[in-house]
């Protein structure tokens, strides 16, 4: 997705062989709206981890990849002690922290309810 950011005019998000959107970079990524994608590098019991994220009225969405979690968040950097409070009381340690405002990978998320990498 990064290249498609960087040399594509025009971009179409297809899942599964079909279409789910097509448009600019710009508009795109104003389907997210001001919604942030946390990446957390978790230890330990990543079910509880995720378990306990998903209920919250702030994450919109949460997926596993290989080493955490992925959750999209309103306002993550105001919400993030919490969050992170959250995840370290289910039981598991959070590692490495990045947040990252929208981009055509959050977009991919939004419109399929997966990673990139599922």
């Amino acid at each position: 997705m990064e290249e498609a950011e960087r040399l594509c005019d025009r971009v179409g998000i297809i899942d599964e062989g079909v279409l789910k959107a097509e448009g600019s970079r710009r508009e795109l990524t104003s389907m997210v709206g001001e919604r942030d994608r946390v990446v957390l590098n978790v230890s330990g019991d990543l079910e509880a981890a995720e378990r306990a994220c998903a209920p919250l009225n702030f994450v919109h969405e949460v997926s596993r990849w290989e080493e955490g979690l992925i959750l999209i968040v309103n306002d993550a950097r105001e919400r993030l002690a919490e969050l992170l409070g959250i995840v370290t009381q289910s039981g598991a340690s959070v590692t490495g922290v990045e947040v990252v405002e929208p981009d055509l990978e959050a977009v991919f998320l939004h419109l399929t309810g997966r990673a990139l990498r599922d």
